[in-house]
């Protein structure tokens, strides 16, 4: 245990974020999601829902301020719905860190799998919510 991480980030998460660039992307993936099939960096965080991870995460991290839409959902397949309380409960753990956050993107699932392959990471959660997962673009770490 490190002071002032959040027990919730592994050694193997706090690495990860650390190693991760500006313009890197990591998935928060929920339990249903095939991380293994689109990335070879898989983290597990199995039983952790994913708005605690964001705010574990969102303190340690800079959401990247040089693109439209630092944050990224999958859409709905046609004829599915969305329940919109899964992205007000990411939202309100986000906007604890980050009050001013643009609006979540929304994409195809087939181009949320293409940008889970090109991720830095992918985390499998214990998130249990469909259309669940959310990617997080990473910005440049203020020097204060």
């Amino acid at each position: 245990m490190l002071k002032g991480i959040s027990p919730l980030i592994s050694p193997e998460l706090l690495g990860v974020l650390a190693r991760m660039g500006h313009g890197d992307e990591i998935v928060l993936a929920d339990a249903h999601f095939p991380g293994a099939s689109f990335n070879s960096r898989v983290l597990r965080a199995d039983g952790l829902r994913i708005p605690d991870l964001l705010e574990a995460i969102l303190p340690l991290f800079e959401l990247d301020a040089y693109v439209p839409a630092p944050i990224t959902m999958m859409a709905a397949v046609e004829g599915d719905k969305l329940d919109p309380e899964v992205e007000l409960s990411y939202l309100a753990a986000i906007r604890k860190t980050n009050p001013d956050i643009a609006p979540i993107e929304r994409i195809d699932r087939f181009d949320f799998y293409d940008k889970a392959r090109g991720a830095f990471a992918v985390l499998m959660t214990g998130e249990t919510a469909k259309y669940g997962n959310i990617l997080l673009k990473k910005g440049v770490t203020p020097i204060d």
